[in-house]
């Protein structure tokens, strides 16, 4: 797997790179700012970014969405200090697939395998934020069981963890999610996370 990772600050820069590289994960690059991610996402073309938020000369919420603009398909992992919900919200409607707090150390590789192998990713503690204070509106067209699966979809869980979650079979898991995209108009899992947090924070695209 081939990596960049972003971030204004060269020690945590160094730190990261430590950690992932003890990993057996190749950095091919790293950079400071979302200029240098914009820049050297596009020379190396990466398996997935690594990528702080609070950045001068660009800050990864835009340098993130300059990069999506150009591949949807684009792995950015964000990575900070800051506990932000509408920083989720907006990392969630552009395509980002996690956001993980930089004093989680021991979940940044973790993380990492996670997203590139598709899911989608929420630190502990953001988690709990989202169903702290999770909104009735959300609920607009689904039934409890639904929302009950499309909290657990935003959290980043598989089919096969759902199902264990919910004490459902993952054929279940599997029908009802479908069901909830044809009633949303919705593509994929990922379009049900945005929607969940666009709901719930009213962003805009």
């Amino acid at each position: 797997m081939n990596v960049i990772i972003i971030d204004d600050d060269p020690l945590v820069v160094e730190s990261l790179k430590t950690i992932v590289s003890a990993n057996g994960i190749n950095v091919q690059a790293v950079g400071y700012n979302g200029k240098d991610a914009v820049y050297l996402y596009e020379k190396h073309r990466p398996d997935l970014i690594l990528m702080d938020i609070r950045m001068e000369n660009l800050n990864g919420i835009e340098a993130a969405k300059s990069i999506l603009k150009k591949d949807r398909e684009a792995k950015i992992l964000l990575i900070t200090t800051f506990q932000d919900q509408d920083y989720i919200a907006q990392a969630l409607s552009l395509g980002c697939k996690g956001y993980i707090l930089k004093h989680n150390i021991k979940g940044i590789i973790p993380a990492i395998e996670a997203v590139y192998a598709g899911n989608m990713v929420f630190d502990s503690k953001i988690v709990s934020g989202i169903r702290k204070y999770a909104e009735k509106e959300v609920k607009l067209n689904l039934s409890d069981r639904e929302y009950d699966i499309l909290l657990l979809v935003a959290e980043g869980l598989n089919n096969k963890e759902i199902a264990e979650k919910l004490f459902l079979s993952e054929g279940t898991v599997r029908n009802y999610i479908s069901n909830m995209l044809e009633k949303l108009g919705l593509r994929d899992r990922t379009q049900l996370a945005i929607y969940y947090y666009k709901m719930k924070y009213g962003v805009e695209e």
